[in-house]
């Protein structure tokens, strides 16, 4: 059986994405990259941008998004079309991500106004990691959320080793161990690895207990889209009222 020491080693060199939840948007996502080299942020939804050290990008995300993913890519080379290649984090070869990023990378995950009206946000290494992330609520009275600021890559098992980054396990070996297809697995040494070092991320598939996050609604954002909605619904019911009342009239005319 193998075992791994918990080393922790943190570093500033790290992605720090924050959320905004306003009115007007359910939530803005201010991607920040902190590194001292380039990153190439995907996003669904959202797309793709390149951030050198120090740039942010801005991103407006609709109410009702689930299965959202910011993720960062590293050495990456795109033509004039947005057509290339990332060592990690690939999403198809496109500039402007249209699906999901290639292992391993390291995702902030998120799904917003959800159940009991609550944004759900989590960091997960169930992809892998390629660069330290922070992923921080800044509105609703929600100030904490998940951080993966390790040295992930200088401690990785050789057997997750992977050109620019660390696997998960489930990458690498495809059992139901590691990948949980079954949806009944336990922690394993190699999710404790990942786990030790950022005791806020998920490890594998079933780490939701220290490893979801929420926060509530807008509730005035809320409330307002229910106003709007009650006013469509009175102007829909005043012009079903005039068209039956004309209808009524037609059928019995004096």
């Amino acid at each position: 059986m193998m075992s791994f020491k918990s080393l922790p080693i943190f570093s500033s060199i790290f992605i720090f994405i924050s959320i905004l939840f306003n009115s007007t948007n359910a939530a803005t996502f201010n991607i920040r990259n902190n590194c001292p080299f380039t990153v190439w942020a995907g996003a669904v939804p959202g797309g793709g941008r390149r951030l050198d050290s120090g740039q942010t990008w801005d991103l407006d995300v609709p109410a009702g998004t689930t299965g959202g993913r910011i993720w960062p890519r590293t050495n990456c080379n795109f033509d004039g079309a947005g057509r290339g290649s990332c060592q990690t984090g690939d999403c198809n070869g496109l500039l402007q991500c249209q699906g999901y990023g290639s292992p391993p990378n390291t995702l902030a995950e998120f799904g917003l106004n959800q159940f009991q009206n609550l944004d759900f946000f989590d960091i997960s290494l169930v992809d892998g990691f390629n660069t330290a992330m922070e992923f921080i609520p800044t509105s609703n009275g929600c100030t904490s959320g998940p951080t993966c600021t390790a040295d992930i890559n200088g401690q990785c098992p050789n057997e997750l080793k992977a050109p620019g980054g660390c696997n998960n396990p489930c990458t690498v070996f495809k059992t139901d161990e590691y990948c949980c297809n079954s949806g009944n697995c336990e922690p394993t040494n190699f999710s404790r690895f990942f786990k030790d070092r950022c005791p806020t991320a998920y490890s594998y598939p079933k780490d939701d207990q220290t490893s979801t996050f929420t926060c509530p609604v807008d509730l005035g954002s809320k409330l307002k889209r229910l106003e709007e909605e009650a006013v469509h619904l009175d102007k829909a019911l005043l012009e079903l009222n005039g068209t039956t009342s004309g209808t009524i009239a037609a059928m019995n005319p004096t």
